[in-house]
């Protein structure tokens, strides 16, 4: 029975590798990665042995990637999740970290796209970017209504992304206003790693880490 599941993962882990931006070694080196932060998380008590939890998958945003806003967090490992089990799977893992780390042009456009639109309705509304702006604007003191201030910089948004003037923002839109200015990318928000950030994290699994994706 174990060969047989050795078997299992071994195939799983060359399907892997075709289908992401990460080499057969690399995919080897996450997924004993991947176990050992699972074996971590639960340690002593229940749980799914294999898959990582909300709290546990947080704490790696946290401490490998330096993310502190909770709400981008939250969609982050929505994005990862995508079977919607509230856990984060092994081949979740891999192939979501491949888009986070070394993803192209398009790849991280969908996936910022699914980081920013809260409710998943297809959509980025006026109040999901006030939401967000207000959560990772630095609060002042002294202002006397910062809320105001958000309110026209959501204005200022809209007007410079919403290409079909519906009050909104479209994954077309989105992507339209990201090939004029790349910085956009991110405009709600930090929900991709920097350099310093990905080169670290890939020293720990890779012999060679490169940023570029293949």
């Amino acid at each position: 029975m174990p060969s047989k599941k050795k078997n299992t993962e071994k195939e799983a882990i060359e399907q892997w590798s075709k289908e992401c931006h990460f080499s057969k070694q690399e995919v080897e080196g996450l997924v004993q990665q991947f176990r050992r932060l699972c074996t971590a998380a639960h340690k002593g008590g229940p749980g799914n042995k294999m898959k990582l939890d909300r709290t546990k998958f947080r704490d790696v945003l946290h401490n490998t990637f330096n993310m502190t806003d909770d709400i981008i967090m939250d969609r982050v490992f929505r994005a990862f999740d995508k079977d919607s089990d509230s856990y984060v799977s092994m081949e979740e893992y891999v192939k979501g970290l491949s888009v986070f780390i070394r993803g192209n042009v398009g790849e991280k456009l969908a996936y910022c796209f699914d980081v920013y639109d809260l409710n998943g309705d297809g959509y980025i509304s006026r109040e999901e970017m006030f939401h967000m702006l207000k959560n990772c604007m630095i609060k002042q003191p002294s202002e006397e209504d910062p809320d105001e201030g958000i309110k026209d910089l959501v204005e200022i948004t809209l007007k410079k992304m919403d290409h079909d003037h519906d009050s909104r923002l479209s994954y077309k839109d989105f992507e339209i206003s990201v090939k004029e200015e790349p910085l956009l990318l991110e405009a709600f928000g930090p929900c991709l790693p920097d350099n310093k950030c990905k080169l670290a994290f890939l020293a720990t699994f890779s012999d060679t880490p490169d940023l570029n994706c293949d």
